[in-house]
């Protein structure tokens, strides 16, 4: 196994481990969860830089890195959730839209094409983990103050704005042959 596929396993183990802090109500626990979530983020970029620069990218990298971003951020958001730090149809926005680009991919495999990452698809989970860390860090509610709403407006307008963009770019996998 490379390196960049060991980075994604440890941010798919660090899931657990940020799911259990974040439960506790102890403000050591939030930080240290805070800390732990930044060091999953880094993993996303850090894993993908290295799998492009040294020509490491595998199978399993392509199945494994999508799915442990999304792990990560939509296991986080319903703990915020459970904090009563994140609103309920946040986390349903991003999940349809990971949902439904997902089933936009299942399709265009099917005709033998691959819809590979975008780039307001890296936007868009830069904003989302930027939210996440900022609700962690700084124990702020969704809308809770000026810089919150920011953060949280950006990382939706930028979920449903990515996923627009995937299906304008890919709308030809919907066209009948």
């Amino acid at each position: 196994m490379n390196l960049p596929n060991k980075l994604s396993i440890i941010r798919v183990a660090l899931i657990p481990v940020i799911v259990i802090l974040l439960y506790q109500q102890s403000d050591a626990c939030r930080i240290i969860a805070g800390a732990l979530f930044i060091i999953a983020s880094l993993t996303d970029f850090l894993d993908g830089f290295i799998a492009r620069k040294y020509n490491l990218v595998t199978n399993f990298g392509k199945f494994i890195d999508p799915v442990a971003d999304k792990l990560l951020v939509l296991t986080t958001l319903i703990m915020l959730l459970h904090r009563g730090q994140m609103e309920a149809w946040i986390i349903i926005i991003i999940l349809c839209r990971e949902l439904a680009v997902d089933g936009l991919r299942l399709v265009a495999v099917t005709q033998g094409k691959v819809i590979a990452a975008s780039p307001f698809g890296k936007i868009k989970t830069t904003c989302q983990m930027i939210m996440i860390t900022a609700a962690i860090l700084l124990n702020q509610a969704a809308f809770s103050t000026w810089y919150m709403i920011i953060l949280t407006v950006a990382a939706v307008v930028m979920t449903l704005f990515s996923a627009v963009d995937y299906f304008m770019k890919n709308r030809a996998v919907f066209s009948e042959n």
